[in-house]
């Protein structure tokens, strides 16, 4: 019977493999679509989001989430404004709420979520408080991180390539000044 040893490199690519699982079932980028998050996010914006709570924590007031809202082909991207059971000040009160039935509260198991460009947003004023369950995943990478991200990246991949190269180098020298002493 043969026996199988597992070196460091079949060792690493099953950590790569078991981290893309990961990522894949609890991250997913999703992409801005109009202005309603102006000025934070940007027509076009990649973000990453993700479900998985018991790594970034729960959904929280001012958190940025992915939602898809009843009867909506499509996913939104809001800011959670308001938690369950928390009144809604009269501003940002749902349109079809008449003032004379007093503050609103938001149901239990709901969330109450509003654009940061308020004048340019359907958000919770258009389709009511949204259920804790319709949420896809909260933000978790800005457009700016991933550009940072990119650079320390790229300025690591070259200083581990200039690296190999001067070791290259002194290996080169060190071989031919070994072959000239001879």
């Amino acid at each position: 019977m043969r026996k199988m040893a597992i070196t460091g490199f079949g060792f690493v690519l099953v950590m790569i493999l078991v981290l893309a699982v990961l990522f894949y079932v609890n991250f997913r980028t999703v992409v801005v679509s109009g202005p309603s998050m102006e000025p934070t996010f940007k027509n076009g914006d990649r973000l990453l989001a993700s479900r998985a709570y018991w790594l970034i924590g729960p959904v929280q007031k001012k958190d940025i989430v992915v939602v898809k809202p009843e009867g909506s082909p499509s996913y939104v991207i809001k800011r959670v404004a308001y938690m369950p059971g928390e009144t809604v000040d009269y501003q940002n009160i749902p349109d079809n709420w008449p003032l004379t039935n007093g503050p609103y509260k938001v149901p239990e198991g709901k969330v109450y979520l509003l654009g940061d460009n308020w004048a340019n947003s359907e958000d919770s004023r258009k389709y009511g408080p949204v259920s804790e369950s319709a949420i896809l995943g909260k933000i978790v990478v800005l457009p700016t991180m991933w550009q940072v991200a990119l650079k320390v990246v790229l300025a690591t991949a070259a200083a581990f390539f200039v690296a190999l190269y001067v070791l290259e180098r002194l290996r080169a020298a060190r071989r031919s000044s070994s072959g000239s002493t001879a």
